[in-house]
């Protein structure tokens, strides 16, 4: 009931017309990016954050909240009509939307993207609401090994699934963890890694990192890979469903809800897996298992809603313990820190309206969402048409211009830039980009909590340790660590037997 309370106090602060007009701001702007090949949610919102400095945080986190469920959906419209995926986690809805789209059912597929987004992120949001609190009553009682477990789980789950290998992602994430001790070491005063440059003293800020690694950097690799053919946008129609379609939808939008919420709140859990297991629990409960491959609907409705689900799952570790799960979340996580905020077991108590306030403009985003891009759906697709040259100019244009807002000093420019070819280094040589991000935000907290421990043991290292949590979580690393070890083990024991 406490929560319930809460909620409908939060939904008092979204209904007022200023925070309706921010929340309408940020739907249209995450479906638009969405809509756009290579411009994902978070490169958005991590363009805007320099933009919001001068907005009160409820406001801004609104907004973000917006851009977020926004781009999750608006990258079904590119994968349906141009078999190019806005987002990775879009990849499964192409494998059916585009063979519907181009069999003439393009405003069937778009409608039960909608749809689904729609169910799917209402179910999602409602479950957030039900499990945050219980997170945070069991966030509070842990320690200090506890967290540093949590975190170190983290490291090792983003870097080891993420990414064509793992040592890539071990890069990435040391990359990272570089930037991240950039300055002066809070404890004993000494200057770390600042090269003799006084503008480093403070460190490198999460937002000019942010920036420069997925706006300068994906601009520069489109930049380096542009063609000058353009895909053919095909036509859309009203969206619509028939009988038949919603008998055949609204199964999947469930099924797709029940997968999407767990894995989005998994430490690198992410919305691509729980899509590719939507596409394939979908083709095995199908009574149409011949339209797979050709335009079924199933494939479509199934993986949208996983994806929209799992968007919601990650908000649930990024509030209740300040622990991001995808680029997204790590990218909010910073816009808390920029207003001296810190997510965790004490942000329900110490910011109760800012939290419910952003849960309920949840539910309004996405209703908003719904309206819009049900009768707006041939409107995004000419959105399809930009050139990308003048696009991705006017993402380096106020990529710098952001940069420079975060202290007004000319050396952001220069490190936006550097940041920005290590950003396109990072996607020339396949490291993900996720382990950076989470190096630079969390590997600051990890070395406040690892020191607290040895601290509290008095400099011995079973102080990292603590409790069954830790032992747990430690555990679950070395599972995590091992198991291609323990499974080309038990495939070769196999082969063995069977030769």
């Amino acid at each position: 009931m406490d929560a319930l309370g809460h909620l409908l106090g939060g939904f008092a602060h979204v209904v007022t017309p200023l925070n309706l007009l921010v929340a309408l701001v940020g739907v249209v702007i995450g479906t638009g990016v969405g809509v756009l090949p290579g411009i994902g949610p978070a490169m958005t919102v991590a363009l805007l954050l320099p933009v919001t400095y001068g907005m009160e945080p409820t406001q801004a986190f609104i907004m973000f909240a917006g851009i977020y469920y926004g781009g999750m959906y608006g990258g079904s419209t590119t994968s349906i009509l141009l078999n190019t995926p806005g987002e990775s986690s879009s990849v499964v809805t192409a494998i059916e939307g585009n063979k519907m789209a181009k069999a003439g059912r393009a405003a069937q597929a778009l409608a039960t993207a909608a749809i689904g987004s729609f169910i799917a992120g209402t179910i999602g949001t409602l479950l957030l609401v039900l499990v945050a609190p219980v997170v945070v009553t069991f966030a509070i009682s842990l320690g200090a090994p506890d967290y540093f477990a949590i975190m170190m789980l983290a490291f090792v789950a983003v870097s080891a699934v993420l990414g064509a290998s793992r040592v890539r992602g071990f890069a990435s994430l040391l990359l990272g963890l570089v930037i991240g001790v950039i300055g002066i070491d809070a404890v004993t005063g000494q200057q770390r890694l600042t090269l003799g440059v006084p503008q480093l003293a403070d460190g490198v800020d999460v937002v000019v990192v942010a920036v420069g690694i997925f706006a300068v950097g994906e601009a520069l690799w489109v930049a380096a890979h542009l063609r000058r053919s353009k895909g053919e946008v095909i036509p859309v129609g009203q969206p619509w469903m028939g009988r038949d379609d919603w008998g055949r939808s609204w199964k999947p939008w469930l099924r797709g809800t029940a997968l999407g919420f767990p894995f989005g709140a998994l430490p690198a859990g992410g919305a691509e897996i729980p899509t590719f297991l939507s596409y394939l629990a979908e083709k095995r409960l199908s009574r149409h298992p011949e339209q797979f491959g050709k335009g079924a609907i199933e494939g479509v409705a199934g993986p949208e809603a996983a994806n929209n689900a799992s968007a919601a799952g990650t908000l649930v570790p990024m509030l209740a313990i300040g622990l991001p799960t995808n680029a997204v979340a790590a990218v909010m996580l910073a816009a808390f820190e920029s207003y001296g905020i810190q997510p965790g077991p004490l942000l329900f108590q110490r910011e109760p309206d800012l939290v419910w306030t952003l849960i309920a403009s949840l539910f309004v985003g996405n209703l908003l969402l719904l309206v819009l891009n049900l009768p707006l759906a041939p409107a995004w697709a000419k959105l399809l048409r930009i050139p990308r040259p003048y696009l991705y100019a006017g993402i380096l244009f106020f990529a710098s211009m952001g940069a420079y807002a975060v202290n007004a000093q000319p050396f952001d420019l220069f490190l936006l830039l550097v940041l920005g070819a290590l950003g396109f280094a990072m996607r020339r040589f396949g490291l993900p980009v996720l382990p950076l991000i989470v190096g630079v935000i969390l590997g600051p907290r990890a070395e406040l909590q690892g020191r607290r421990s040895l601290q509290l043991s008095g400099g011995d290292l079973s102080g990292l340790l603590g409790g069954p949590v830790s032992y747990l979580i430690y555990a679950v690393i070395l599972l995590v660590l091992l198991w291609p070890l323990v499974g080309r083990h038990m495939v070769g024991a196999v082969r063995g037997r069977a030769a």
